[in-house]
């Protein structure tokens, strides 16, 4: 029940990374473009980042998740469910306005700069150890994981109240690494041991600031 096909699923990563290149250089722009802003916070800043966090969640559900892994493993159905609703709620988010960004700590850029560079580089040096070598690799921004990682560094940089409404999924997916990493996607550990890091980082910060914020 808890296994798919390692070898299905990395077919399904080769066919969507040729489908949809250079879509993935465009990710690694956009996400050097949020590091940048979400250091430098301005009035704008948590309303860019909420639109590209939206834009790559719905694509990860849709088009990843639904178009290219559900057609053969029910977990595709489960995942694309889990990220289609992560990218509505975060366009959720910026409406309601219930992130603004302040001026990060150093303590905060340091650690959410480890989530940043596992999730970009790590990941990927990791899976090129394990023979997951593109386009038979994941690419943040495109594909759950680390895209999930991702997210989590910019919610421990983010100098703000996090409501737990916007880090359940991630921490849901997060915790879905055990699947991964039981099946031969090791890189996936991180995921595991990062998840669960920030979580209780996101809401330790929230009740020292008075509430834990739902």
């Amino acid at each position: 029940m808890l296994s798919f096909s390692l070898e299905e699923f990395l077919l399904v990563l080769e066919n969507y990374n040729l489908s949809i290149w250079p879509l993935q250089i465009i990710a690694y722009a956009l996400i050097l473009l949020v590091l940048f802003i979400s250091l430098r916070p301005t009035k704008y800043s948590s309303k860019i980042i909420l639109v590209i966090l939206s834009f790559f969640w719905l694509f990860n559900g849709v088009v990843f998740c639904f178009v290219y892994w559900a057609p053969s493993d029910l977990f595709g159905y489960l995942f694309g469910i889990c990220c289609t609703a992560q990218g509505l709620l975060f366009l959720y988010c910026l409406v309601r306005s219930d992130i603004v960004i302040a001026s990060p700590s150093k303590t905060n850029v340091l650690i959410g700069m480890l989530f940043f560079l596992y999730s970009m580089f790590g990941y990927q040096i990791f899976g090129y150890s394990l023979g997951h070598i593109y386009p038979n690799f994941f690419p943040v921004g495109l594909v759950p994981c680390p895209t999930t990682i991702l997210t989590f560094g910019l919610f421990v940089i983010f100098n703000a109240k996090i409501p737990i409404k916007y880090i359940a999924i991630p921490f849901v997916i997060s915790l879905g690494g055990f699947l991964a990493a039981y099946n031969g996607i090791y890189e996936d550990v991180g995921l595991i041991v990062l998840g669960i890091w920030a979580t209780i980082l996101i809401v330790k910060r929230n009740s020292q600031n008075g509430s834990l914020a739902y």
